[in-house]
């Protein structure tokens, strides 16, 4: 005889039924949170939520939250599960501000996370959470200054020989070739990253497949188990901890930690001053090393994951938006012409020398980058934790504690209230009259608030180097490899082209064009 009925089969069948259901209402016992409080939520589907497309890796994160943006239109936010936990999507701006800025010291931390025993990753600047961020972040703050950034930049100068040298021996007269666009800006700013912050002269560009490039493009791996990976961390950092997901992956971080602390020590042991991330996190070193704040410690894995987050913004963030800004300007062959003319005028004035200053004051420029980061941020979105309950201003919502709330960057960045024709390149929105009309809070490609990104006018200045060296001697334009309109590739959190490629025709001009 079986345990319920005379059949084991049938047993199994009541046994596994009832699981079934278990498991369903277990799964489905927090829906229509949002929907009790008055917030509009979209129906979920039992197990996974609002979120199956972007676990298959059908859909970019960043392009999910810009559906739910436009699909709760004159909405304050709306709501969204993730399998079954609640998360909040804002969509008001000036709510947008309070979180961001004005009421920061509710939320304060990133909801993201990755696992804790990855120091590497947990403890890095983007990762890491108050009390120790506020320290670490104001000590790294002084390898930003003007001062710094100038001095770098004569790094940046070194590396530009070598981008000149590797276009010049592809011999781009008459036709062009057809070039990837995305692996030559990722080759000239992985060696200013690891010239700038680690002090080595790597030359990707001769030797492309250095340890130093092959592990930077394993961060960013374009497979199943790295967008996992990836959305655990964004979306699910409770199930990062318990898989103990790395941040850089298992084989990186083992490189990283070994060329940091040969590094450090070769630095260490020759007195070398180079003035770059290195010296700093010597001195971090030197000056705190009886010091813990919330178990972050001025040595080991928490010192060492500073350089590695560098690194790691170095191979894409800058990278991916040089790429999309010669994909667009090779579409609007007038834009790249007004780019072009400031650009050869600006050398002319100059003896044909790339300065800092020269880079800084180009209006041009700086209107063509900026509408680049609106089409295309590194990260489209952002979050926070609500650390205590929070009463949202002008509204009867209360966010409980530890409730995600998710900021749509995308969604504003395309909202046409904001930025009318927003599928449109169009970088007269950034002049000086159309850039006063652009609302607090509605354009932020680097974050904003305490928590922007620390390294923003480095990764400006990276981008505008990269499309000056390019620009003022070669022409791009679509080629039959060039994908139109780009594709966004799904299986990466951060914006990204389909298999990371964008390809291009690459031709020298005549100084007679």
């Amino acid at each position: 005889m079986a345990i319920i009925t005379d059949y084991w089969g049938l047993d199994g069948i009541i046994i596994f039924a009832t699981l079934i259901i278990i498991a369903y209402l277990y799964m489905t016992r927090n829906f229509k949170y949002w929907e009790k409080q008055g917030v509009m939520e979209i129906t979920p589907t039992p197990f996974v939520g609002n979120f199956m497309e972007c676990l298959l890796l059908k859909k970019p994160p960043a392009y999910f939250l810009k559906e739910l943006y436009e699909r709760a239109k004159d909405e304050p936010y709306i709501g969204f599960y993730v399998f079954d936990k609640p998360y909040l999507l804002l969509r008001d701006r000036e709510i947008i501000q309070n979180v961001m800025i004005k009421d920061f010291n509710i939320f304060f931390n990133r909801y993201a996370s990755s696992d804790p025993n990855d120091r590497i990753g947990s403890a890095n600047l983007f990762f890491i959470k108050n009390p120790a961020w506020k320290i670490i972040r104001t000590k790294l703050t002084p390898f930003f200054t003007t001062n710094k950034l100038k001095k770098m930049f004569d790094l940046m100068l070194e590396c530009g020989k070598h981008l000149d040298d590797y276009i010049d021996s592809l011999k781009l007269d008459g036709m062009g070739q057809i070039i990837d666009v995305k692996d030559i800006s990722s080759k000239l700013t992985m060696d200013i990253i690891s010239s700038t912050a680690y002090g080595l002269d790597v030359n990707c560009f001769k030797d492309p497949t250095s340890d130093f490039r092959n592990y930077g493009k394993k961060i960013f791996k374009n497979n199943y188990r790295r967008g996992w990976e990836w959305l655990a961390m964004f979306f699910l950092p409770e199930l990062a901890r318990i898989t103990k997901v790395k941040l850089f992956g298992e084989e990186t971080t083992e490189y990283l930690r070994k060329i940091f602390w040969e590094t450090i020590n070769r630095r260490m042991e020759s007195g070398e001053k180079r003035y770059d991330l290195i010296d700093i996190l010597i001195e971090l070193k030197k000056n705190n090393s009886n010091e813990e704040i919330e178990g972050f410690k001025f040595d080991g894995d928490d010192l060492m994951a500073q350089a590695a987050s560098f690194f790691s913004a170095g191979f894409d963030t800058s990278a991916v938006p040089i790429a999309f800004t010669l994909y667009e300007l090779a579409l609007q062959p007038e834009i790249q012409s007004t780019l072009r003319k400031e650009i050869i005028e600006a050398l002319n004035n100059s003896d044909g020398n790339i300065t800092y200053d020269m880079i800084t004051s180009l209006s041009y420029l700086d209107m063509v980058v900026l509408e680049t980061l609106r089409k295309y941020p590194s990260l489209g979105f952002l979050n926070r934790i609500a650390m205590q309950d929070y009463k949202v201003p002008n509204s009867n919502l209360v966010l409980k504690k530890g409730t995600p709330v998710y900021i749509p960057m995308l969604g504003l960045h395309y909202d046409p209230k904001y930025f009318p024709d927003p599928d449109k390149y169009d970088p007269e929105r950034f002049n000086e009259k159309n850039k006063r009309n652009i609302p607090a809070c509605v354009y932020f490609p680097f974050g904003e608030g305490p928590h922007a990104c620390i390294g923003t006018r480095f990764g400006y200045l990276i981008m505008k180097f990269t499309l000056m060296k390019l620009l003022n001697k070669y022409e791009v334009a679509p080629c039959k490899k060039t994908t139109i309109p780009v594709i966004i590739d799904p299986a990466i959190a951060m914006t990204s082209p389909l298999d990371g490629v964008i390809y291009l025709n690459l031709r020298k001009i005549n100084a007679a064009e």
